[in-house]
């Protein structure tokens, strides 16, 4: 370690808030919110048992003593609103593992896994305590990929309230028949030119949903309310994965900012709807990937055009957000080797020399709080995090062998997030479903010769 990154990382150390465990821990990042009503959690792996607690333990106390009332995460939309109807105690769910039976499509270990079931059982406790007349916190989905699941819950919906519509909404969503809800195989056909597009079909029904929205509402108040905007969103949901999957295969820059763009845009319509039925400014915790909830204009990825829910929510929001990254050094973690495969427990390696990881563990502190911006922040320490340096991102899949080219990237953590949680050394998340292969984790890298 050179002598300047050795200064630094003294300095770092000086201005951290070490994390004990203890209820008080959060207590500077709860003032580092204020009033702000969007907080963004991020996590620096989707698969991490530490990043999934403490986002719970923050959540709990946004929720208790700062009134939020909702938890916006990285999930497909109807999926998540079995796990909102549950917490709420509604729908037929018995239990939080049940309410999380419809997260089914890779990765499943993602929100099947013993931290959320914790955190959801939590959350269903405090609302059902709740003083008669209190508004409840729900849990809510921002992702796009659920094309076939949400057009059968625009035809459900339909078919209670408006047959007719119904019959006209299956006629127009008959367009994706021949692909058999295979939302990669509409992806080759339409992206290629090779079946016809579906989009003025999905925009013609959002249209016509929006058209009737008075008639659907009218009938019987907030829980009518619900229910539309629940249909809505699908029907939202179905265009913007449409456009997602039909554009999947032109370029990756475009494919992802549409997708941050829908979750954006899903958040800001949730909180409109939350702030006209509590009749109080909304205010949502979310909880997405670092990739997803940092400013994508602090890092290399921006620079070549690609944008974020972090920046997207700064630009529209500006000072009522607050963007909180996450990171560690090494551990491990529930992760796949390629696309579609089954969860794996891995060893997360070190962190890169001359990384923000290996910086935060040059500081000797095995997990602490360090605001970045506001008053809180020490401005020796943001100055000197400043100069881009690497940065680590595991998502869903984790490929140690190219390391540097598949998890790193550059950015300036105090653009990036307004505080960062590093954890020195994590933990892989329990997936509810484990097999063979999590239970045995990886082999040592020292097997056979080495002991």
């Amino acid at each position: 370690m050179s002598s300047a990154s050795s200064s630094l990382s003294g300095t770092v150390a000086a201005a951290a808030q070490p994390l004990r465990g203890k209820p008080g821990d959060y207590d500077q990042l709860l003032e580092l919110v204020g009033d702000a009503p969007y907080v963004l959690l991020g996590e620096a792996s989707h698969g991490t048992h530490e990043f999934y607690q403490e986002r719970a333990s923050i959540t709990q106390r946004l929720i208790a003593e700062k009134g939020f009332t909702a938890v916006a995460v990285e999930a497909d939309w109807p999926d998540a609103y079995r796990v909102n109807r549950y917490v709420r105690g509604d729908g037929d769910a018995a239990t939080a593992e049940q309410a999380l039976s419809g997260f089914q499509r890779f990765p499943t270990w993602m929100w099947r896994n013993t931290d959320v079931v914790a955190f959801v059982e939590w959350l269903r406790g405090h609302n059902l305590a709740l003083p008669a007349g209190t508004p409840h916190t729900g849990f809510y989905g921002l992702d796009l990929y659920s094309l076939s699941t949400s057009m059968h819950e625009v035809l459900r919906y339909l078919d209670e309230v408006d047959p007719d519509g119904a019959d006209r909404a299956r006629k127009r969503y008959a367009c994706f028949d021949h692909v058999d809800g295979d939302s990669q195989q509409y992806s080759y056909t339409a992206g290629l030119g090779l079946s016809a597009s579906c989009e003025d079909a999905v925009v013609a029904q959002l249209r016509e949903l929006h058209a009737h929205a008075a008639d659907y509402v009218g009938r019987d108040g907030a829980a009518s309310a619900d229910a539309y905007f629940y249909a809505r969103e699908n029907a939202r949901l179905v265009l913007n994965a449409e456009e997602y999957y039909r554009t999947m295969f032109a370029q990756r820059i475009s494919s992802w900012n549409l997708r941050d763009r829908h979750m954006a845009e899903t958040l800001d319509s949730l909180a409109r709807h939350l702030s006209d039925t509590n009749g109080s400014p909304a205010k949502i915790v979310v909880w997405e990937h670092n990739s997803h909830i940092g400013d994508a204009r602090a890092t290399e990825v921006g620079r070549s055009g690609e944008w974020t829910v972090g920046q997207l929510a700064r630009e529209r929001y500006g000072e009522q957000t607050r963007l909180i990254g996450f990171s560690t050094y090494e551990g491990s973690v529930t992760a796949a080797s390629n696309w579609d495969g089954m969860a794996e427990r891995k060893r997360v390696r070190p962190a890169l020399p001359g990384s923000y990881e290996a910086l935060f563990h040059d500081t000797e502190i095995d997990c602490f709080y360090l605001p970045l911006t506001g008053p809180q922040a020490n401005k020796a320490v943001s100055a000197g995090l400043t100069a881009e340096r690497l940065e680590r991102a595991i998502g869903v899949i984790y490929r140690p062998e190219t390391e540097r080219q598949s998890h790193y990237f550059h950015a300036s953590l105090p653009r990036q997030f307004d505080a960062v949680l590093h954890f020195d050394t994590t933990t892989a998340v329990e997936p509810l479903e484990r097999s063979g292969r999590w239970e045995g984790g990886e082999v040592p890298e020292t097997f056979p010769g080495g002991l």
